[in-house]
């Protein structure tokens, strides 16, 4: 039950601004926290019943400037260690931001247009636009996957919320990993921030059951050991079964290497057994392992 009421955040029209508006109310609330704590002597030393600031002005002193500096350098350095070390969290309102852009910009919205009465009646009334209807869409981040959620209501924006993948990997700079249609809502899963998760060789490990690919993607190849591995030319597929090999040697895993191009993979015969490359090899190898999967 929880995964159908845990949708995310909804994207609102008023988020457009939502990464400016976060960053000042953050930082005001500490600077005038900052400024309280600073001062709190002077303010309880103040006789609030009698002072009127029209009579005894506004001066500060010399450390009240200062204070003001501190609170200014505290809330510097709030900024800085919240970007540095809460940087998913940023990411967040960013993307909540983009998507919410991307929907007023498009027009993917339904306005009516109403006058605003001013205080002086005798002046013209200005017309604004009030959003009357503004799609349901979610967002959610969990373990380095986006996850956004776009209702399908049947309405004249049905076919934009149904092709969103390219603005989506684009805008966001992820990669798409899946796309699923339910019933009354569309669901696409990226791949979130792949070159700061990217990960060395010497740090993919089989351990579990589990293969760590990346700092936030693991594949449970004993729970689903299948895997297709595709790309171009040189796009680093060789490097990848490489690096799984090596991976699983560690282990007391039995590795069985068919490579019938007879290049990268066959080389490991020198240095491993179960190494084939031939056809006669290759079809005898997998008859032995159909004839042991009988037997299990």
């Amino acid at each position: 039950m929880r995964k159908i009421f845990n949708k995310g955040h909804r994207i609102r029209a008023s988020d457009k601004h939502l990464v400016y508006h976060f960053s000042i109310g953050t930082l005001l609330f500490v600077f005038v926290v900052v400024l309280l704590l600073l001062n709190i002597k002077q303010l309880m030393r103040t006789d609030w019943e009698y002072f009127s600031l029209l009579e005894n002005g506004l001066t500060l002193s010399p450390y009240n400037f200062i204070t003001i500096l501190i609170a200014t350098g505290v809330c510097a350095l709030v900024a800085f260690l919240y970007y540095r070390f809460c940087y998913d969290s940023f990411k967040k309102l960013l993307h909540r931001q983009k998507l919410a852009r991307m929907i007023l910009e498009n027009k993917w919205y339904e306005a009516d247009t109403v006058q605003d009465s001013g205080f002086f009646t005798d002046l013209q009334s200005r017309s604004r636009e009030k959003i009357v209807w503004f799609p349901k869409i979610y967002y959610q981040m969990e373990k380095g996957l986006l996850h956004i959620r776009c209702e399908i209501t049947l309405g004249k924006y049905q076919d934009q919320l149904l092709r969103l993948e390219d603005k989506l990997e684009s805008g966001l700079y992820c990669e798409l990993t899946d796309k699923t249609l339910h019933d009354g809502y569309i669901k696409y899963t990226l791949l979130y921030d792949m070159i700061a998760n990217r990960i060395t060789i010497d740090e993919v490990r089989a351990e579990n059951g589990c293969l760590r690919l990346m700092k936030n993607l693991v594949w449970e190849y004993d729970a689903l050991p299948h895997a297709l591995i595709a790309g171009g030319t040189g796009g680093g597929k060789t490097y990848f079964l490489l690096t799984l090999i090596e991976a699983l040697l560690h282990t007391n895993a039995v590795l069985y290497i068919l490579d019938p191009k007879n290049a990268d993979l066959a080389d490991l015969g020198t240095v491993m057994g179960n190494v084939y490359h031939t056809k006669e090899e290759m079809i005898d190898c997998v008859n032995a392992f159909y004839e042991g999967m009988v037997q299990r």
